[in-house]
């Protein structure tokens, strides 16, 4: 009965401190799990349930090593807010694995994505051919985003006769103060372009900018700090 009565205590503890420490990291670490996400829960569940059935474990010792593990994720993410590098490191980046209804055999190998993986991926997406797709993204957690082409998209305009547009696709330009020329290239322009388009809508500098996207058929979006 002592034993039970240890794990039960120990048990109700390791489950409260992990509970307040998920909360604290933020709700976006639970839909969001990247490979580092995945790596510290599966850590924070051995050091529970290691000390869980190690009777020379006690409370202290589970609450010092979830404060620990707890306080090296929070310097984590605080290092990805504070500096921009280190988020493609840590967190990863998106990928176009479709880009304009092609597959693109590099960024799947570079993801360790295979045609079947993708394919199921679609699928969860109720996308069931490839040739429905005009983008797809591999995300940072595993899942993927489609664009699909316009005669695709719900509801299909191909059924009710209706002329077909381009797709267009919106880019992201700047992000938390800092170009992404990748996608500046990708849509003809440059950063001239850039600083033009921003002081039509008063802005003098790109730091000024949390996040700023563009489509062809919407012009620049900007949203400031």
């Amino acid at each position: 009965m002592n034993d039970a009565g240890s794990i039960f205590i120990e048990t109700i503890f390791g489950f409260a401190l992990l509970f307040v420490l998920t909360k604290f990291l933020g709700k976006t670490q639970i839909r969001q799990l990247t490979a580092f996400d995945f790596i510290s829960a599966l850590i924070l569940g051995e050091l529970v349930g290691n000390a869980l059935y190690d009777d020379e474990v006690g409370l202290f010792h589970i609450g010092f090593a979830i404060l620990i593990w707890g306080l090296l994720l929070y310097l984590t993410e605080l290092a990805t807010q504070k500096f921009k590098k280190s988020r493609s490191i840590l967190e990863g980046r998106p990928s176009i694995v479709i880009h304009k209804g092609k597959l693109q055999r590099e960024e799947m190998r570079k993801g360790k994505l295979d045609m079947n993986q993708l394919l199921h991926l679609l699928r969860s997406k109720d996308v069931f051919s490839v040739q429905e797709v005009d983008y797809a993204i591999l995300e940072t957690d595993g899942t993927v985003s489609v664009l699909r082409k316009t005669q695709y998209q719900t509801p299909h305009k191909k059924d009710f006769n209706m002329p077909l547009e381009g797709i267009v696709m919106p880019f992201m330009l700047i992000n938390d103060g800092e170009v992404i020329y990748d996608n500046l290239r990708e849509i003809g322009y440059d950063k001239n372009w850039l600083m033009s388009e921003l002081r039509k809508q008063e802005v003098k500098s790109i730091k000024e900018v949390f996040y700023a996207e563009y489509a062809t058929n919407e012009g620049l979006y900007i949203q400031g700090y």
